[in-house]
């Protein structure tokens, strides 16, 4: 099943369930991804679902950050729980072994061995490790990686 689907499915479950918070979240998902088919004119695939998902967590993340330092605790518990409703619908989270085995093999694979060679490490990383790893992260091991080579 796409996750356009599922998203369609949960949305009608919401609906039977009265979930009204659940609801709400599903329905700004949805949104965005319509948003997105509008914009472009074409069809989302699963890719597409999970990059606009991948965004909108990123921008929770940060909205918590910010709401926090406001002092805005009821927006930042909004925010989270939109956070783990949106985690239902992304892939299963790299632990942080296997990201350290993937970046050192990505290393491997394109000879890199100064910080300058980060662009590559990360052009093979991002589509192993998308959806799967905050690439910030990502970057943070590639970085620390090749500086100790």
């Amino acid at each position: 099943m796409s996750l356009k689907a599922r998203l369609q499915d949960d949305v009608k479950q919401a609906m039977r369930a009265r979930e009204k918070d659940r609801l709400a979240a599903l329905r700004m998902i949805q949104a965005e991804v319509s948003q997105f088919e509008v914009d472009e004119r074409r069809e989302a695939d699963d890719d597409t679902v999970l990059a606009i998902l991948n965004r909108m967590l990123k921008q929770r993340r940060d909205s918590i950050d910010q709401y926090q330092k406001g002092g805005r605790d009821d927006l930042a518990d909004r925010e989270a729980a939109e956070i783990v409703i949106i985690e239902n619908y992304m892939p299963e989270p790299l632990d942080a072994a296997a990201l350290d085995q993937l970046v050192q093999e990505a290393i491997a694979e394109t000879g890199a061995t100064a910080p300058g060679d980060m662009g590559k490490v990360m052009g093979v990383l991002k589509p192993r490790v998308f959806g799967r790893a905050d690439m910030g992260q990502v970057s943070q091991k590639v970085r620390s990686a090749l500086g100790n080579s």
